[in-house]
């Protein structure tokens, strides 16, 4: 009842806050209408002095310039109206996707997270690790690739023990910086995917070339004598010698310099919106004074350089504007006279051979603060999850109120699991169809994913040591591949077998979750097979569950070595439709529904 009541009371937060970016966008609305007004009359009044003296022949007119100044003024603060309007906007979306999240609203939206997915993996695409409506999906709240990246990594790894309890200080820290969690999901421009982080950091690091200072200083001269001789001719009309021959040697050198200048300029001028994304969230980060030690060494790294690392991303993304700027229709001819792409990717080549070495540990450390401030934005909306303990020794896992973090809060229903040590090392699940065997199971091991990347889980108590998790939950043939069903589970089988005999030799143990096994065979060869499977992954320490339709499959638990239990799922057929209260239950299922679930569709059997 309290995590309910808690849950209510950040639903409410958020709710407030709601409101509150919407009424500030409904003032900027009208704002918005007064400065365009305003910038209108100003433009008029200068226009309109600007005629008035070119006719009375005093030009240029001095009532001209005030409201000229005036208009520029009124520009400069509409387009700082306009960032701040945009993240308001911003910040609204982040409220609303965190109201979308607690509301059970969130499968359709957000990364996927599927570039990261290995092929073969153990386990990502039984527990819906990955993809559209996935564990990241409710995840990620990353603005970069580096922190999906690292979000991804640890949802796809177990971390060790030590690392953990790290990371778990540092979500619960994060999880009561409101601030800092909002400023990260709003600072910067708007991007429609994440920060090209990497592509940034593979750039940054590619060898830069030394210019010599001789060819520095020719641009330098030949710009100063062309600007010299330009002054000339605009006060004698005259055009000098010298001017020409300037002009004729900037044109040679230019057109000799173009290809290196291009080439300078092409990945960093595509990138301006990430370098400035990237350089707000790292001077957020520094800002920031922590308490944990895992976010004090990170804020610590982004100073590697000697100076702070959101110092020198903003230089390099001043530069990137500067560099911009050429493409203005008024200023490009004179960009050309002062050899201004020229210059600025050279100082780009400069800030690269200067500070580019450490750019990829920059992002790496934002990564982080990013996948921890994911997690820790978990914990704030999730305040009935509870941090689980992890120990050492053979394989084990043990909880109470165990229940999907990606079902619904009010939908979740919540069972214990007692696997490892002195209970059962093979809990066999049986059940009808529907009844909950397929949810518990992975339960459990997305519950075991999130507790070994420094997460929050959702129960009462939850104890395990470290574990690899590896499923059969979602097998599928491939046409493609000309790869049957019981072909591809068997290949999958192997595959937990083998974890299994590295786990026999040193830590992580394996988690093994398997569902309905070697159902793609005849009854005879299903039995022999999954009673072999089963023996032989206990046989090598290995802990897990198995679901079955079979129930002779049931009879192994009073056989194997490790012990080993029957638990399984009750169901009820009343008034033509089944019920179920996916409640775990010892023993084995007694019932059946199959026939009256055919039958309740209309199937005549």
């Amino acid at each position: 009842m309290d995590g309910r009541r808690n849950r209510a009371a950040v639903a409410a937060a958020y709710r407030a806050d709601a409101a509150r970016h919407r009424d500030a966008l409904a003032t900027a609305d009208r704002l918005d209408a007064r400065f365009a007004a305003t910038r209108l009359v100003l433009a008029g009044a200068a226009l309109a002095a600007g005629l008035g003296g070119y006719a009375s022949g005093r030009w240029p007119p001095l009532l001209a310039v005030v409201p000229s100044l005036l208009f520029a003024v009124a520009a400069v603060r509409h387009a700082r109206h306009l960032v701040a309007v945009e993240r308001t906007r911003r910040a609204l979306a982040v409220v609303e996707a965190g109201l979308a999240r607690i509301d059970d609203r969130w499968h359709d939206a957000g990364p996927t997270g599927l570039v990261y997915l290995p092929e073969g993996h153990p386990y990502a695409e039984d527990l819906d690790i990955l993809g559209r409506g996935s564990l990241f999906t409710l995840l990620s709240t990353a603005r970069t690739e580096a922190g999906e990246r690292t979000l991804a990594a640890w949802l796809l790894a177990p971390a060790a023990p030590d690392e953990v309890r790290e990371r778990q200080a540092a979500v619960s820290e994060l999880a009561g910086r409101v601030a800092l969690r909002h400023d990260l999901a709003v600072l910067g421009p708007d991007q429609p995917a994440a920060a090209a982080t990497a592509r940034i950091a593979a750039w940054a690091t590619a060898p830069s070339p030394r210019r010599a200072l001789w060819m520095t200083a020719t641009l330098v001269a030949l710009t100063v004598t062309t600007c010299a001789g330009l002054l000339v001719w605009l006060r004698t009309g005259v055009p000098t010698a010298w001017l020409v021959a300037a002009l004729a040697a900037q044109a040679v050198i230019g057109w000799r310099l173009r290809p290196q200048v291009l080439a300078a300029i092409g990945a960093v001028d595509a990138r301006a919106r990430d370098l400035a994304l990237a350089g707000e969230l790292l001077d957020r980060v520094a800002r920031e004074e922590f308490q944990s030690p895992r976010l004090h060494a990170l804020r610590a790294r982004l100073n590697a350089s000697g100076a702070p690392a959101a110092v020198d991303i903003r230089r390099l993304s001043r530069l990137v504007e500067l560099l911009t700027s050429r493409q203005n229709q008024i200023f490009g001819p004179v960009s050309l006279l002062l050899f201004w792409a020229t210059h600025l990717a050279w100082a780009i080549d400069r800030w690269r051979h200067r500070v580019g070495r450490h750019v990829p540990g920059w992002f790496d450390a934002l990564g982080e603060v990013e996948a921890l401030s994911a997690l820790g934005t978990f914990a704030y909306e999730q305040p009935e999850a509870l941090m689980p303990v992890l120990t050492s020794g053979p394989p084990q896992v043990t909880g109470r109120d165990v229940a999907h973090p990606m079902l619904p809060a009010s939908a979740a229903v919540a069972n214990d699991v007692a696997l490892g040590g002195e209970a059962p090392h093979l809990v066999i699940v049986s059940g009808s169809n529907m009844s909950g065997k397929s949810t518990y199971l992975r339960a459990i091991g997305v519950n075991v994913v999130l507790a070994q990347a420094g997460a929050p889980v959702c129960a009462s108590a939850f104890t395990l040591t470290p574990l690899r998790p590896a499923g059969t939950l979602r097998v599928q043939d491939s046409l493609q591949a000309g790869r049957s069903r019981f072909f591809a589970e068997i290949t999958k089988l192997r595959q937990i077998v083998d974890l299994a005999r590295a786990s026999a030799a040193a830590p992580p143990g394996t988690l093994f979750l398997l569902d309905e096994l070697l159902s793609g065979t005849n009854s005879h060869d299903r039995q022999a097979g999954a009673a072999g499977v089963l023996r032989g992954l206990v046989g090598l320490g290995a802990i897990g569950l198995a679901t079955t339709h079979d129930l002779a499959l049931t009879a192994l638990a009073a056989t194997v070595t490790p012990p080993a239990a029957n638990v399984h799922f009750a169901d009820r057929f009343e008034e033509g439709g089944l019920m179920f209260d996916y409640r775990l239950r010892p023993g084995i299922v007694a019932t059946s529904n199959a026939l009256a679930l055919m039958r309740s569709v209309g199937l005549d059997v």
